[in-house]
């Protein structure tokens, strides 16, 4: 027995206006992983081109098509094609054929008998514009400076998680782009592999410079509920209690600057700032509380999924 060839795959691939590459993904696919075990989970992120038309009329038993009801984006195509997926070891990819499934059995290899976690790639050579490999250094350089995580390519879709990692990521917002972070976060152990990288074969690219910005945000996010999502008092209650003492510090020096130098402080700048120090703070320290109940909410109340499917289909048949 082989525990590579044997072990049920999951290959999910968000797919938004890609009717251009489906077929072709699929094809390519099958070359590079006959002989394996698998299932292709293609999650159509409400396409407005003939998408679906096309994934159900190949009719290939393995392809398994979830319809979204309405344009999620890929963060939670990702966690809908995750929740679904019944392999082993799933793998996620893009569905623009720019990713080369010919690279998987490799990164299986590291998986399986190295026993690693995450298998993530690094592309090679990429066949990308300047719009997409600029904001794509910034943020890889911002994650790797900020989380101390030495990914050199967070942004690239090709990756093999074990089912128990891959089942523990929580995707939602954005959060696709530090999945491999999201991953390591929940104790997995990562190799980075170089892997191949094609120019896109058809459609229009879903990305600009605005990615950028959206990264700082979600790390901004995601680096909060690391170090505070349990404990968020922690962060605000301790803003909150240092504006707090420097709004009472300021008006303590007021009050004896009028009592006992006789000084008009009515006019000074210095007491505003005093008493705008004092809100504030008590504001952060009331937010910081707030959370705290909200936390207990988040954990006492049942889970649900923030993405709702319309169809499954496999094989071009509704299951």
């Amino acid at each position: 027995m082989n525990p590579i060839t044997d072990a049920l795959l999951s290959i999910v691939v968000p797919l938004y206006n890609e009717e251009e590459n489906v077929a072709l993904l699929t094809e390519k696919i099958h070359e590079s992983l006959a002989g394996y075990n698998y299932q292709i989970v293609y999650v159509d992120d409400f396409s407005t081109d003939g998408t679906r038309k096309v994934a159900k009329a190949m009719e290939d038993p393995r392809v398994h098509l979830l319809e979204l009801k309405k344009n999620y984006g890929q963060s939670l195509a990702l966690a809908a094609g995750i929740d679904y997926a019944e392999g082993e070891f799933i793998i996620t990819m893009d569905g623009d054929l720019q990713n080369d499934p010919s690279d998987i059995p490799k990164m299986l290899e590291f998986a399986v008998n190295d026993e690693f976690d995450v298998v993530t790639g690094i592309r090679q050579k990429r066949k990308d514009s300047l719009i997409k490999k600029i904001p794509s250094k910034i943020a890889n350089f911002l994650v790797r400076r900020v989380t101390k995580l030495n990914i050199k390519d967070n942004g690239c879709a090709l990756k093999v998680f074990t089912k128990d990692i891959a089942k523990e990521l929580n995707l939602y917002g954005e959060m696709h782009r530090f999945i491999t972070l999201l991953a390591h976060l929940e104790g997995a152990q990562i190799k980075q592999v170089p892997v191949k990288h094609h120019a896109r074969h058809g459609g229009v690219s879903k990305y600009g410079l605005e990615r950028v910005f959206k990264v700082v945000a979600d790390m901004m996010l995601l680096l909060f509920i690391r170090k505070y999502f349990q404990r968020p008092i922690h962060l605000f209650g301790i803003f909150g209690f240092l504006l707090i003492l420097l709004g009472i510090l300021i008006n303590i020096y007021l009050l004896i600057v009028k009592l006992g130098f006789g000084e008009d402080i009515g006019t000074r700048p210095l007491l505003m700032f005093g008493m705008m120090f004092i809100l504030a703070g008590i504001q952060l320290f009331t937010i910081g509380i707030v959370m705290e109940l909200l936390i207990r909410t988040y954990y006492e109340s049942q889970s649900k999924r923030p993405y709702r499917i319309k169809k499954v289909s496999v094989g071009g048949t509704v299951a």
